[in-house]
Formats: C-alpha cells, structure tokens, sequence
C-alpha cells in the first residue's frame, strides 16, 4: 500500500478512522524553518469534525503534537512527525458492516484486494486520513509563503445543482471563505447551498459539490517534464482524495467548446518577465508554471455512507438492507477545503524544491 506522496518533499501518512491516532511523517522540509504546533493547528480545526451543524456530529478536537524534527521552535532538517490522538471513536457503529460491504465505500474492494479490512469507519479510505496531508500541507504552506509569497485559497463553487458566480480570484481570501460555514465566499449562494445540506442532512441522505482553488505569486518553472508536469502532479494530489470524482484546469473542460483564436493567452510584457492577457491555461504551459495564477477545480461526488435504508448484499451475496449508522457528513465540500489547500501546497513545494536543484531561484 503507497502511503508516501512527494520526491523532495516527502510525507508518508498512517492510521484508520478508529485506531488511537491518526499523522503523517514529513521528509525534506528545509532546516532552520520556524515551525510550531501553532502553525499547523489552525489547517487542522478547519478540516476537524462536528465544526459545525452540517458535518458529522463525531467529536473531535484533532489537536496536533510534534514529536520530531524540531528544537526550541525550529525544523533540523530530520524527519517531522505529527501526531492526532483519536478520542471519540465508536467502532460499534459499525457492527453490521463487517458483513456488509457499504455500497460505493471501497469496504468490498479493500476486502478483495487485502482479505482483510479495517471494518470500522473504513480504516485507510476514511476521510480521518487526510488529517496527516493537511499537517504536512501546513508545513509546506507556510514555507511558500515565507519563501515565494505564494496564497493558496480554496472555496465552495457548487454543492448539488447550485453553483456559485465567478468571483474574483485574484483577491479572495480565507478569511472571506470562512465566514459562511459551507465555505463559499458568495453570500447568497452560501445560504441556497445551505438550505440545500439542511434538507439533505434531514431526509439522511447526502449531496456532492465542487471546490475550486486559486494558487496565487507561484514562481515560474515548477513542473518536471514529461510524467511529472505540474498539472498531473495536481491531478494525482487531487484525485487521492477521498470521494473525489474529477478534475479539471484552467478552461478546463468548458475550454473545448472555443477556438484556437479564442483559447489562446496572448504574451504582454511585464518588467523582466512576460504575462498573459488572458488565462485559459490556468497557470500551466507545457506541464510548467507561467507566472499566473494557478486555478482548479475538484469534483466531490456525494458521501457514500447515508441513513436511508439500501437494497444491497451481503459479502456472502444473500440480500439484505442496509442503514448506515456511523457518523458522516451530509456534504463533504466544506470540510475538503482546507484540504485541497493542502494538497496543493504539498504539490507546489515539491517541485520548488527540484526546481532549485535544477536552477536555484
């Protein structure tokens, strides 16, 4: 089982849903890095559980320890690892699913692939995983930003069939992300968004949506040719998310629908450098950053586990119902936030740091 994400920039992540602890180990990051708890906590309370009504009622405080890899407030350049103590697991949620494969949960092909599975909460494909990513994309957001100036945002753009306006994403901030608490920065469309959960979140069933994200003052030249151009790279970060469906860039796939004479950016000077007038490629010319602003889109499709009863089988194939009785969440996208922001970093400062091998900035 791959665990490990990154070349420079490694982090490997462990721990199930209900195991004691949850964390990630962290290889690479430079020495001398300013780096406490309290950088890396505030990733970690956006993406905890039971933060507000609309997600899953498990309680959890996710507070993080550094356990390694840092003296007197300051990175050594060995290895970090952060850890999460699981506190309110309920593995006896979970009874009736260690004969039920969850349908469109990975418990039966976990099952088939491994013969044996973490039955309660769905051990490694339970979202608790991502909470190692967002430390480790704590780390690495932060590095941007000292080092680069990079901002990474990422917000709601679409729960269900209720898509949120263009906003301007040279300018949208967390902050403004955060005062609604399904994430989308676009007043009026958060509360139809919310609505929308509440009635979901009541009849026990769930919703899918979208997030988009902006990765902003990005230095020019990451992305390795030809396997490992910046946008793959994003896809792959992406896609390894839990209940991710797609993906898409720039135009994205909108952009197949114009012209040549329509899509394409045309070159202006800027200082020393050049830019584009337009930015259908979303930041990436030939799987290498142009200056621009990177922007994204990640699919969510809807949380797998719901409370309605569900015609299915058994693993033995004898036909049963099933209501799911664990605690999850009625839409997924507001909590993903942060760890799309994550993920993104995480990405970004990899190929920072083999671009510096390469040419130092």
């Amino acid at each position: 089982m791959s665990s490990t994400f990154g070349t420079l920039f490694k982090v490997s992540t462990f721990g199930e849903s209900h195991c004691k602890g949850v964390g990630v180990v962290v290889d690479g990051c430079p020495a001398a890095m300013e780096l406490t708890e309290a950088d890396i906590q505030p990733q970690l309370s956006r993406r905890r559980p039971g933060q507000s009504s609309l997600s899953t009622p498990r309680s959890e405080a996710d507070q993080v320890c550094i356990y390694s890899g840092t003296e007197f407030g300051k990175t050594l350049g060995t290895p970090i690892m952060l850890l999460v103590h699981n506190r309110d697991q309920r593995p006896q949620d979970y009874g009736e699913m260690s004969r039920i494969p969850r349908p469109s949960h990975a418990d039966y092909s976990y099952q088939m692939k491994y013969g044996i599975r973490a039955s309660s909460g769905g051990g490694r494909s339970s979202a608790r995983e991502t909470i190692g990513r967002v430390a480790a994309g704590a780390i690495a957001d932060k590095w941007l930003r000292s080092t680069f100036g990079v901002e990474i945002v990422a917000w709601v753009s679409a729960v269900g069939e209720i898509s949120a306006p263009d906003i301007d994403r040279h300018s949208i901030s967390r902050a403004e992300v955060d005062a609604h608490i399904v994430r989308c920065p676009h007043a009026a469309t958060a509360a139809r968004m919310q609505q929308l959960v509440e009635e979901v979140l009541a009849a026990k069933d769930s919703t899918g949506g979208v997030i988009s994200c902006v990765c902003r003052n990005v230095p020019l030249g990451l992305g390795e040719p030809v396997f490992d151009k910046l946008e793959a790279k994003l896809a792959q970060a992406m896609l390894s998310l839990p209940a991710t469906k797609g993906f898409d860039i720039g135009s994205g796939f909108a952009g197949t629908s114009l012209r040549g004479s329509q899509h394409n950016d045309p070159f202006i000077p800027k200082g020393q450098v050049l830019s584009t007038r337009s930015n259908n490629s979303g930041g990436v010319q030939g799987g290498i950053s142009n200056g621009e602003d990177i922007y994204f889109r990640v699919a969510f499709k809807p949380v797998a586990t719901i409370g309605l009863p569900q015609e299915t089988v058994d693993f033995a194939g004898n036909s049963t119902i099933l209501e799911a009785k664990g605690r999850h969440d009625p839409c997924v996208v507001p909590r993903a936030v942060p760890i799309v922001e994550s993920m993104a970093a995480l990405v970004l400062m990899d190929l920072a740091l083999r671009q510096q091998a390469h040419r130092p900035f």
